[in-house]
């Protein structure tokens, strides 16, 4: 069961190599692992030091494929597992088919989970490994995450979150030890650009990622999301780049990008990037 997280210790001046230590601690009493892993800052880590830890033949990291799931994401995931010697499984977890999920009610997440886990369980079981982990951290907690309650009902552990690690802790450890991802922006699944309320689709997944992909051909790194409210495109980047974006040609040239992708509308929120802002928008807070 995932532990619930003393707030004072997660935001506490912890050393992260102390909590590196910890973690190894962690997962040797354990003895082997089943990951939820998608490439990611966390997960990779998590997945690392299981590795490290634990040996290969004592490690599956697996791949939960699904429209939701971005295509350069899974490259990633499949690169830095080979350079790693990782080994990987693949799932498709079909989520869109369960009619709850495609609904996009306020826990989504609770239905991709409850799929995603209802799938890997049972491969940990089969596999003989003895707990089922995923990359959840201490930062996480805090926000709206009704998938942490499906990881629970599961018997899934969150050792991240539990020992408290934060993101920048991740970063900093994943950094020290040569993570290709250690400076990789998040990127929740693509369902979290729609809001609440309209129905997910595979092609509403499919524009998004489309929109996405064009934006960062055009150069724009750090924090992107394209957000969907049916036929506009809402973007949101770091401030710091309006700068150079909403000068004339190069705001012409985004929104040919994101048309491109199928938008008939175009918007730069000047607000700037914000994780969760679909959260702050339908009034959703954390639990």
């Amino acid at each position: 069961m995932t532990a619930i997280v003393n707030s004072d210790r997660a935001s506490s001046g912890a050393d992260p190599l102390a909590k590196e230590a910890e973690l190894a601690q962690w997962l040797r009493g354990r003895g082997s692992a089943l990951i939820g892993y998608s490439g990611g800052v966390d997960s990779t880590y998590l997945a690392c030091m299981a590795l490290r830890t634990l040996g290969s033949d004592q490690v599956l990291a697996v791949i939960g494929r699904s429209p939701s799931y971005p295509m350069e994401q899974w490259t990633t995931a499949r690169d830095v597992a080979a350079e790693l010697a990782l080994p990987i499984l693949e799932i498709d977890t079909a989520e869109l088919d369960d009619l709850r999920y495609a609904a996009n009610p306020i826990n989504r997440c609770y239905f991709c989970k409850t799929t995603l886990w209802g799938r890997l369980v049972p491969v940990a079981q089969a596999r003989g490994l003895a707990v089922v982990v995923d990359g959840t951290n201490a930062d996480d907690v805090r926000d709206h995450r009704p998938g942490a309650l499906a990881a629970r009902q599961h018997g899934v552990e969150s050792p991240l979150a539990t020992i408290g690690f934060t993101k920048s802790d991740i970063r900093e450890r994943s950094r020290a030890l040569g993570l290709p991802t250690w400076a990789q922006p998040s990127s929740p699944c693509l369902a979290s650009r729609i809001p609440y309320g309209s129905p997910v689709t595979a092609e509403r997944l499919r524009r998004i990622e489309a929109a996405e992909r064009a934006l960062r051909g055009l150069g724009i790194t750090g924090d992107l999301r394209v957000r969907d409210h049916g036929d506009l495109a809402r973007i949101e980047m770091p401030s710091l780049a309006f700068g150079h974006w909403y000068a004339t040609p190069q705001r012409d040239q985004l929104s040919a990008a994101v048309r491109s992708a199928g938008y008939e509308q175009v918007a730069l929120d000047l607000a700037g990037f914000r994780s969760g802002s679909l959260n702050v928008l339908a009034g959703v807070h954390a639990e």
